[in-house]
C-alpha cells in the first residue's frame, strides 16, 4: 500500500481537529483511499506549547519551515496557520517545490487564490481548499464537481456563524446588539475584536471564493460590496416580523445580463424561505443553477472537527491523486471576464423606519416624496412613540439602490422628518 507523507503547518484549533480525525479514522481513511496517510512533520513556532499532545511515532515538530519545504519525502503540505503574508510564502514555496497543498485559509484565497491556482496547475500539483468556506459544509467540491454541468445563476448564503448567532438572539429574545455581542464573545463565538465578523468582511471573503468558482471569473475580496450588522436594531426586527420577515446577514452573488453583482448585507427574508429557518451559529448556502434549479446545504460553518472534516476530505482526495499520479487535474476554473454590476443599480424592495412629527399631513408629505422618486409603497405601519413623535415603518416596491439614496436625501429635507433610522433591503422568496 502506498504511503503519503504530509506536513501540517500550524497546530491550532482546526489543525488539531484534523490531526484527531486522521488518527481516529486512520483505518477508515486507508480503506476508502487505498493509501496510508502519514503525518511526518508539524511546523509550529513553540513545540513546548503542545507537549501535552502525544504524536504518532512517524511525526515530529519542526520550527524551521525549510525542514518541510526542502524535504523531498513530503508530498503534501496542509496549511492551517491562517493569515496571509507568511502563509502565502509557505504555500507558494510548497507549490514551486511540486508539493500538493491543502488549505483552510479563506483570507489567503480571497486575496491570492487565482495566482496560487495558476501556480499549482503549472507545477502539476493539487491545491484544495474545501475548508476555506463554511467549515464542514462541502460547498467547494459541490460547485466544481457535483454542479459542474450547471450554469450557476445565483448563490445566497448565511456565511458567518457569529452574526447569525447574534441576529437569532436579537430576534428570538429581543436583546440588544451590544448585549448579544458580549454573550457571543463570552461563549467564544466572537473574537475580542469582532470587526471581521460583524462588519461582513469574513462573509465577503467567502463570497469572493464561491463566486470565482460559480461564475468562472477572477474575483477578489475587493470586488464585493460590504455592509455589516452593527446598525440593526431590535425595533427593526419587530417590524420585520410584523411584515413576515426574518433578518439575516446574507452574501449574495448573482449573474445578470449587465454583469455580476457581489454583495454582503443584512436583509429581511420571507419567513417561508429556507434560509429564514437557519438559527444560531449554523451556516447555509442556497444555490440556483439552470439544471439543478435550487439546492441548499446546511451545517456547521466553523469549529475544530467540522472544519477538520473538510480538511481531511481534501487530504484523502489529494492522496488518491498522488497514488495514481493524477495530481494537477483540477484546472483553473475561471476563463471568462465579466463586469461587476454597480450596487447602485441593483433593484430590491426596501424597509425604511422613520421618526416623524406626530401631526396631520405628515404622511401625505412622505407619500409625495416617494412619488417623486417613482417608488411605490407596499406596506406601511405607524406607531405613536409619544404625543410629539410617530414612527413609520415602510416597505417599498422594487427599485434601484440609487433611488433609495435619493429618497433618503429627500426625506431629510423635510422638517417633519426627525430621522431616517433604518434602511434594510428585502430579499424576495
Amino acid at each position: 500500500m502506498t504511503t503519503i507523507k504530509i506536513a501540517l503547518l500550524g497546530f491550532g484549533t482546526v489543525a488539531q481537529g484534523t490531526f484527531n480525525l486522521l488518527q481516529d479514522n486512520a483505518e477508515l481513511i486507508k480503506n476508502r483511499t487505498g493509501v496510508n496517510v502519514e503525518i511526518s512533520k508539524i511546523y509550529v513556532r513553540n513545540p513546548e506549547k503542545y507537549s501535552h499532545i502525544t504524536l504518532p511515532e512517524t511525526a515530529k515538530y519542526v520550527t524551521d519551515i525549510d525542514e518541510v519545504l526542502k524535504d523531498d519525502s513530503i508530498q503534501m503540505v496542509v496549511e492551517l496557520m491562517g493569515g496571509t503574508n507568511f502563509a502565502k510564502n509557505c504555500v507558494e514555496g510548497a507549490l514551486k517545490a511540486k508539493k500538493n497543498v491543502v488549505t483552510a485559509n479563506k483570507d489567503l484565497l480571497a486575496e491570492a487564490g487565482p495566482y496560487l491556482l495558476d501556480l499549482a496547475s503549472k507545477n502539476g500539483v493539487d491545491l484544495r481548499f474545501e475548508a476555506s468556506v463554511l467549515g464542514g459544509i462541502p460547498i467547494i467540491r459541490t460547485l466544481y464537481e457535483s454542479l459542474a454541468g450547471n450554469r450557476i445563476t445565483e448563490i445566497i448564503g448565511i456565511m458567518n456563524g457569529t452574526t447569525n448567532f447574534i441576529l437569532t438572539k436579537m430576534s428570538e429574545e429581543g436583546l440588544s446588539y451590544q448585549d448579544v455581542l458580549k454573550e457571543a464573545q463570552d461563549l467564544g463565538y466572537a473574537e475580542a475584536d469582532p470587526t471581521a465578523d460583524v462588519e461582513g468582511l469574513d462573509a465577503a471573503r467567502k463570497l469572493a471564493i464561491l463566486a470565482s468558482i460559480s461564475f468562472n471569473r477572477r474575483i477578489f475580496f475587493e470586488d464585493v460590496t460590504v455592509e455589516g450588522i452593527t446598525c440593526i436594531d431590535t425595533e427593526d426586527i419587530k417590524f420585520g416580523k410584523e411584515f413576515g420577515y426574518n433578518i439575516k446577514l446574507l452574501g449574495i452573488a448573482k449573474e445578470t445580463a449587465q454583469g455580476l453583482s457581489l454583495n454582503v448585507y443584512p436583509a429581511f427574508i420571507p419567513t417561508t424561505h429556507p434560509l429564514a429557518s437557519v438559527r444560531g451559529s449554523y451556516n447555509a448556502i442556497y444555490v440556483k443553477g439552470n439544471g439543478i434549479d435550487d439546492v441548499m446545504l446546511y451545517g456547521r460553518g466553523a469549529g475544530s472537527l467540522p472544519t477538520g472534516s473538510s480538511v481531511v476530505s481534501d487530504i484523502m482526495e489529494v492522496a488518491k491523486n498522488v497514488s495514481y499520479n493524477e495530481t494537477g487535474r483540477l484546472k483553473p476554473f475561471y476563463y471568462d471576464q465579466k463586469d461587476i454590476y454597480s450596487p447602485g443599480k441593483i433593484q430590491s424592495s426596501y424597509y425604511l423606519r422613520l421618526a416623524v412629527d406626530n401631526k396631520t399631513g405628515v404622511l401625505a408629505k412622505i407619500s409625495a416624496k416617494l412619488a417623486e422618486q417613482k417608488i411605490s409603497v407596499l406596506s406601511i405601519v405607524q406607531r405613536n412613540m409619544d404625543p410629539e413623535t410617530a414612527v413609520l415603518a415602510i416597505v417599498t416596491s422594487k427599485c434601484p439602490r440609487s433611488y433609495i439614496l435619493n429618497l433618503i436625501d429627500s426625506f431629510n429635507s423635510l422638517r417633519s422628518v426627525k430621522a431616517v433610522n433604518s434602511v434594510i433591503r428585502i430579499m424576495e422568496a
